[in-house]
């Protein structure tokens, strides 16, 4: 889709920084190209999993150490968070840094760029800064993945003063997003204990636990073609027994749950706990369900103005950019950033980084990530963000704007009230 098929919002279309504002934050930016593509491509290249990714921290904070700032490593209790901060006023702004890969598969999501863009952003908003006013303060989160470790940094205290945070995501081809949304996003795991028998000479002593797991997976797939469109359900086993002639007297499974809405996330909720428990009574085991073994992930909610100056900055590049996604809600997938977005206002969108539409979460995307096109997306991403906060700081009616939106879309809610777990309990 070209970027003529669509216009910014007419609300934002003047608002913002200076044009010598612009021209010092793009220098910036583009004076540091080289040493970002490599900071990225080495990220790529050692591949660390959520709450390990201790190289990934290091590197970031070398490089930014190299440049004359403090980074500090390990902020708010997680190992490899990172902070760093220029400016000392308000209003102040996050810039938010992933670097955590997937298991077996690398950076197939490409967080190698997210981190990238974003000291890429910090770099060209540290020059400019004292013009502008306010505060910039770039932060690594790790464990998107697996751990939601925004949602934990939120809890810490992270974004306590953050009046307004802004990532990007990169995506696959042809076209990108400013007002990026997505699914709301949580885990249960599920493990039923039953009785051990000899499967040949005794059988009809033991219980099968995994004949419960089969029937809660079958259960589920059943359930797909009576749910919403945009609802989403996986399941694995991650237990099944360990002996073919012991009847399994403990066996497991974990089920994700994906919605458009919150209020459609726990009715699903819900409707898994029933399928567990009656997997449970059928077969005469008892269930075991935790549920959130890391913190359930909200929709992101994108704040409009905000995505309206990033839309402008980035048609300005040249880049293919719509203002709101087509087709399933966030490409049906989920990022912890939909907590932080529903307690101030925030931008998740997205970048291509492949000519023609490439599955993420696969090896093929990840190479990708380290691509002429990949490595193109992390300067135009940065520099689309960096504008995006000058025009923030520097611009009042801007920033009226853009808390007028946040209010009318509900305002700042409870997360973790709001998304309750529906039980964590043994059922017999």
């Amino acid at each position: 889709m070209s970027t003529e098929s669509q216009s910014p919002p007419a609300l934002v279309a003047e608002h913002g920084a200076s044009q010598a504002v612009y021209d010092t934050i793009t220098d910036a930016i583009i004076e540091a190209e080289a040493a970002l593509v490599a900071l990225s491509h080495r990220i790529h290249a050692t591949p660390e999993v959520g709450f390990d990714e201790h190289r990934s921290a290091a590197l970031v904070a070398e490089f930014l150490s190299d440049r004359g700032f403090a980074p500090s490593v390990g902020v708010y209790g997680l190992a490899t968070a990172l902070q760093v901060q220029t400016g000392a006023r308000r209003p102040r702004v996050a810039v938010l840094a992933e670097y955590d890969a997937l298991p077996g598969v690398g950076h197939g999501c490409g967080h190698n760029v997210i981190c990238a863009a974003a000291v890429g952003t910090f770099l060209g908003l540290a020059a400019s800064v004292d013009t502008l006013g306010g505060s910039v303060v770039l932060v690594g989160t790790p464990a998107e993945e697996n751990g939601g470790g925004k949602e934990l940094l939120e809890r810490a205290g992270a974004f306590d003063d953050i009046d307004a945070v802004v990532m990007v995501h990169p995506f696959t081809g042809p076209h990108e997003v400013a007002s990026f949304t997505s699914l709301a996003v949580r885990d249960v795991e599920a493990t039923f204990h039953g009785v051990a028998a000899h499967a040949s000479s005794a059988p009809q002593e033991g219980r099968n636990a995994l004949d419960a797991v089969v029937a809660a997976y079958q259960a589920i797939a059943a359930m797909r073609q009576h749910m919403p469109d945009t609802d989403r359900l996986h399941a694995i086993i991650t237990d099944g027994g360990t002996a073919t002639n012991v009847v399994p007297h403990v066996a497991g499974l974990t089920v994700e749950l994906r919605a458009e809405f919150v209020n459609e996330l726990v009715e699903l909720s819900h409707r898994v706990q029933a399928v567990l428990d009656g997997a449970a009574v059928m077969t005469g085991t008892r269930v075991e369900a935790r549920w959130d073994p890391f913190p359930a992930y909200l929709p992101v909610r994108s704040n409009a103005p905000l995505a309206g100056r990033y839309f402008t900055h980035m048609a300005g590049r040249g880049r293919s950019i719509v203002l709101e996604q087509p087709g399933l809600v966030g490409g049906g997938w989920s990022t912890d950033l939909g907590n932080i977005s529903v307690r101030r206002p925030a931008i998740h969108p997205t970048v291509s980084i492949c000519p023609t539409p490439t599955a993420m979460h696969t090896e093929e995307f990840g190479r990708h990530a380290i691509s002429p096109n990949g490595d193109r997306a992390i300067i135009d991403s940065a520099v689309g963000l960096a504008l995006t906060v000058a025009d923030y700081l520097a611009d009042s009616e801007l920033r009226d704007l853009v808390r007028e939106d946040f209010r009318a879309a509900g305002g700042a809610i409870d997360v973790e009230r709001l998304v309750a777990a529906p039980v964590n309990a043994v059922h017999p």
